[in-house]
């Protein structure tokens, strides 16, 4: 099949230069377009449902809201485990399925279930869904201040004016808003006035609820034209609302104002924002899955710039705070300058070998064909750019020119030989015979790469989603390189290389020496076989000691540009007190050098999906780009600075904490979850792990997740009481409920913007002595509420977490740079086997840990199998064992140096390290093809019997193409690996690509 492929593209050299010309034109337009993201799709199928239930305390929520959720959703099909938080007045359930499975599907099935679920839950509570998001989905967040606008306007440009422009933008999945002040009309009544006048809450309900209301009048016709009637009772003044008559007693009109407070006032939240030290508006836009990044990120600046000019009171909407098509840009901008550079340094090795310009051009031709290709491909498969298949590409620039080098030194030797010859042939039989003579060979050895690549595919869960696309892009771009070779390089080199005045093989001083060092070398390890052989194991055994105790990790370290810290306050803390020292700690960031923007979001936002207590910052620092500090003296830095206020304090990075969130639903790389019943046991059972934990060297962060007591008020009705004043309970309760948690009891609307009506008790009747003071209506008349009811302050928990059905509480750490994750894992296991446990308690230790483990357990159990097929195939080429063996004892070779790269360099032994010494173990296979072919090719052809002088002979005339092969691939990679800054590379672009391309130390 080859040879009718070579000598058919040789007998049509216009067409196949036309098609190569027509498939690189194709495949450059085509990169243009192919989607950009900073991961491959990572989302495991999860449909958020969020219950909000405003005024529970989260027992209530747990029991009466999140249970019932829970018990429907345990039930589908395809669920792994089913969340939830149950927070005050809201409820936040989390349902994970499986891999593979259809998102709208599952969506579908957990609406079905949730109509079923709508009847066991308290009236007015509605469950929702959550739109479809990615877990790398937040890729924008913008700062909007006003120097002289109100918080009360700035978030009504976020609400009414950003918001909804940027929801217009294909690709984009929610905007959340947090910070500023939601504008309300709100009315606090005045029982003793109400019980005074005679109006009944009845009564004031019914006229707030009819409050700025417009009604359709139809049409008449009028002067032969035919009009519209327009009923209009919507205004947006106070006066009015305060004006409205509530009642008619003793024929007389009582007023609003004349039973209750009237102003505007700002909705009560749970959640506040600051840009730069300063309360502002924090707007995160998240994507919807498989969209490019880069592409949306432009559209929605864009949107910005042109909004920014048209808000009123000075308000900009332009400060991005977090762009996550930074880190994605750079990664692209790195690559290509990796491109180049890599082109640059195997020009130069080709042409220090080959002496040729016509052979080293045919060569490179090899690498912008076999991306294109890629390219091409990528589109048709609807497969995207991201960062690990650009880390496939990168890895694989050195190798693509390898079939083209072989076929190319093969053809222009025999093409030399032949017009030495008397009776010389065809250059097209020449070039056809000296193309198949090493096709074999080229064919075998690209085989034997893909198959060493095999475990990759194996990779179950995120492990198996974050590197498969590397190898997809390693893979294509390797067949498209030797259908390159097969194709378009006899084609080429039939056209240029004829024609060269001089085809006599010369060997240039460089290779000259090389030549006599490597046959020197030869004939001395001939002389001492078994000192080579022994030493050679020995050294190949250390490496795997070596390899053994190198720290381990999931992934290299990435340097992102930016860093996210968590901030946690003993729970109980007050909204405004936590914002206060938020911003404390913005200022105490901004302080810090190299630090260009901060911005903080306190607690949750009205539309997020995640259920932060007030207690909660999370604050994002950008830093400046150019930033020459290292990575570990700002961590420092901002924990040092931190430490000084009453907060617990976690510090990461946005993508990375993501990863970490969506492995155990914990931002923090290890995650050690107790389960059990009683809260209180749960409490004392992690703050006794965490105590053990804490003489753990190598961990930073060390907390336990913040469910603790909380201030509450309690008020619980007294039956006997309550039926001596002839009222039901239920009755009691609701009277308290509606006025102490508010009610929204009516909408104005003006033109786009939306006001809620609520009625609400003013705060300093919200405390124990003003609710019991609260006079209720009763078949009796109006009586206080401590007559019926007793009020009293007690405690309760924060928020409720549960996890499969189970309460659980987490004690959440990171580790230091220098750490070993393996050990510290090890050692955590330890101390948690010391500590006892009540009965029906158990822990589960999780984070990134376990992806690593996993991947490290296929690709180790995998190798095996990928090796006997090497073997296989080896041997049905070779019909020999020896030979096979032979080749594959390159394979531990590439251990070697595999081991003493990542010691030099310092790096742990990750997923993507094994990821590299396979793709060693490739090169150094395929090196041991080409010399046993040629020694095999001397022996039959030649009659040259085997032995000492065959092998130096054969060795010598391959080493130009064997070393070509392995300096391309390996100097092609030195600009991805070269650090900077005195070996403390997180400078944004040489930081991200050092990092990024970790799999190639």
């Amino acid at each position: 099949m080859f040879t009718v492929l070579v000598s058919q593209s040789v007998r049509n050299r216009l067409l196949v230069l036309a098609l190569a010309a027509v498939l690189v034109l194709y495949g450059a337009f085509t990169a243009t377009k192919l989607p950009v993201d900073v991961f491959p799709d990572l989302n495991k199928p999860t449909v958020t449902v969020m219950t909000e239930a405003e005024g529970y305390a989260p027992q209530e929520v747990e029991q009466l809201v999140t249970y019932p959720i829970e018990t429907r959703m345990n039930g589908l099909p395809g669920v792994t485990r089913v969340r939830s938080v149950s927070g005050v007045g809201l409820s936040i359930t989390y349902v994970e399925f499986d891999w593979g499975t259809d998102i709208y599907r599952n969506r579908q099935q957990v609406a079905e279930r949730l109509s079923l679920v709508q009847d066991q839950l308290p009236r007015g509570v509605t469950p929702v869904m959550g739109p479809i998001s990615s877990i790398m989905g937040q890729i924008l967040l913008v700062a909007v201040t006003g120097e002289t606008a109100t918080p009360m306007q700035v978030r009504e440009v976020a609400d009414f004016t950003i918001r909804p422009r940027l929801l217009t933008i294909p690709g984009v999945a929610q905007v959340i808003p947090i910070g500023g002040e939601v504008r309300q009309f709100r009315v606090s009544p005045n029982p003793a006035a109400m019980r005074a006048l005679g109006v009944t809450n009845a009564q004031l309900e019914t006229a707030l609820a009819q409050f700025g209301t417009n009604a359709g009048g139809g049409f008449t016709d009028q002067n032969a034209r035919e009009y519209l009637i327009r009923n209009i009772g919507r205004t947006m003044s106070l006066d009015d609302l305060r004006n409205l008559v509530v009642a008619t007693v003793a024929d007389a009109p009582v007023y609003l104002r004349q039973l209750a407070e009237v102003s505007f006032a700002a909705k009560v939240k749970r959640g506040d924002a600051g840009y730069m030290a300063k309360p502002a508006v924090i707007v995160s836009v998240e994507k919807q899955p498989d969209v490019d990044t880069v592409r949306l990120t432009r559209s929605i600046e864009t949107a910005l710039k042109e909004l920014n000019p048209t808000l009123p009171g000075g308000i900009k909407a332009d400060q991005v705070l977090f762009r996550q098509a930074d880190f994605i840009e750079t990664s692209i901008r790195n690559v290509e300058r990796v491109l180049v550079e890599a082109v640059l340094v195997v020009a130069l090795v080709l042409f220090a070998f080959l002496l040729n310009v016509r052979t080293t051009a045919i060569s490179l031709l090899a690498i912008p064909v076999s991306v294109l290709t890629t390219a091409l491909v990528f589109h048709l498969f609807g497969l995207s750019i991201n960062t690990m298949t650009l880390g496939g590409l990168a890895i694989a620039i050195g190798e693509l020119v390898d079939d083209a080098v072989v076929d190319v030194e093969n053809i222009y030797r025999r093409l030399g030989e032949n017009r030495k010859a008397g009776n010389p042939r065809s250059t097209f039989e020449v070039v056809v015979s000296a193309s198949n003579e090493v096709r074999s060979g080229i064919v075998y050895a690209t085989l034997i790469i893909i198959l060493v690549f095999v475990p990759l595919f194996a990779l179950s869960g995120i492990e198996g989603r974050l590197f498969a696309p590397l190898g997809q892009a390693y893979i294509i771009s390797i067949l498209a390189s030797l259908l390159t070779s097969i194709t378009l390089t006899p084609v080429l080199a039939s056209w240029l290389l004829p024609g060269l005045r001089n085809l006599e093989e010369h060997d240039s001083r460089l290779l000259k020496l090389l030549k006599r060092g490597n046959a020197a070398l030869l004939r001395v390890a001939f002389r001492h076989k078994g000192l080579l052989v022994g030493t050679v194991a020995a050294a190949v055994a250390a490496a795997g000691i070596a390899a053994w105790n190198l720290p381990r990790a999931f992934l290299p370290p990435f340097n992102e540009g930016s860093f996210t810290v968590s901030m946690t306050f003993n729970p109980g803390i007050s909204l405004a007190e936590s914002n206060r020292v938020g911003l404390i700690a913005e200022k105490l960031l901004l302080e810090i050098p190299g630090v260009k923007a901060v911005g903080r979001r306190t607690g949750r936002a009205e539309l997020d999906e995640h259920a932060e207590g007030v207690h909660s910052s999370e604050i994002d620092v950008a830093l400046d780009d150019g930033l020459k500090r290292p990575k570990q003296a700002l961590v420092a830095d901002i924990r040092g600075r931190l430490g000084a206020l009453p907060v617990a304090v976690n510090v990461g990075q946005p993508i990375s904490h993501r990863l970490d969130h969506m492995l155990s639903g914990v931002r923090a790389e290890i995650a050690l979850k107790v389960f059990g019943d009683d809260l209180d046991a749960l409490r004392r059972v992690a703050n006794g792990l965490r105590d053990r934990l804490a003489k753990i060297p190598g961990l930073a962060d060390l907390q336990v997740e913040r469910q603790v007591r909380i201030p509450q008020l309690e008020v619980r009705v007294d039956y006997t009481r309550a039926a001596l004043y002839g009222v039901q309970p239920a009755a009691v309760v609701e009277q308290i409920s509606r006025l102490s948690n508010g009610r929204v009891v009516s909408t104005v609307v003006d033109g786009v913007r939306r006001f809620d009506v609520v009625l609400r008790l003013s705060e300093n009747r919200r405390t124990t002595a003003g609710l019991g003071d609260l006079l209720l209506e009763t078949p009796s008349g109006w009586v206080p509420a401590r007559q019926v009811a007793d009020i009293r302050e007690t405690d309760g928990p924060n928020q409720i977490l549960r996890e499969n059905a189970r309460r659980r509480i987490v004690v959440q750490a990171n580790t230091t740079a220098e750490s070993d994750m393996a050990t510290i894992v090890a050692a955590i296991r330890e101390a948690v086997a010391q500590e006892p446990m009540p009965p029906g308690f158990f822990t589960s230790l999780e984070g990134t840990f376990q992806a690593q483990e996993e991947a490290s357990r296929t690709i180790a159990a995998l190798s095996g199998l990928s090796l006997a097929l090497v073997f296989a195939i080896l041997y049905s080429r070779y019909r020999s064992a020896a030979l096979a063996l032979i080749i594959m004892g390159n394979v531990p070779l590439a251990l070697i140096g595999s081991v003493a790269a990542l010691w030099l360099v310092g790096q742990p032994l990750s997923v993507a390290s094994m990821i590299g010494f396979i793709t060693l173990t490739g090169i150094a296979a395929r090196n041991g093809i080409l010399k046993i072919s040629h020694y095999l090719n001397l022996s039959l052809h030649e009659g040259v019997p085997f032995g000492p002088e065959l092998v130096v002979r054969g060795s010598l005339e391959r080493l130009t193409p064997v070393l070509m092969t392995a300096l391309s691939a390996g100097v092609a990679l030195l600009p991805l690996r070269i650090p900077t800054e005195a070996g403390h590379p997180f400078r944004r672009e040489a930081g991200q690509r050092s990092d990024l391309m970790s799999a190639t130390r």
